[in-house]
């Protein structure tokens, strides 16, 4: 996986992190509970992209801005 930097410029925006995620699942008989610090990774990812390129920005790997909000708070993560 790449920097933050390098995930938020790929193209699309975050699909290492997502990829690396189905990975994990694939790896683990598709145990959620085993990929968190990839799950986390990826809603990093969105979040900084949802900064930079506005809430309207979209990229398939992602969940939309106010999903990803929701989705953070419930891990402890800060959006």
């Amino acid at each position: 996986m790449g920097g933050l930097k390098e995930d938020i410029a790929f193209d699309p925006p975050c699909h290492p992190r997502a990829c690396a995620i189905q990975a994990c699942l694939t790896k683990n008989s598709y145990q959620e509970e085993k990929c968190q610090s990839q799950i986390n990774a990826l809603y990093e990812c969105c979040n900084a992209f949802y900064q930079a390129r506005g809430e309207d920005a979209k990229t398939p790997s992602c969940p939309k801005p106010n999903l990803l909000r929701l989705k953070m708070k419930q891990r402890g993560m800060e959006p």
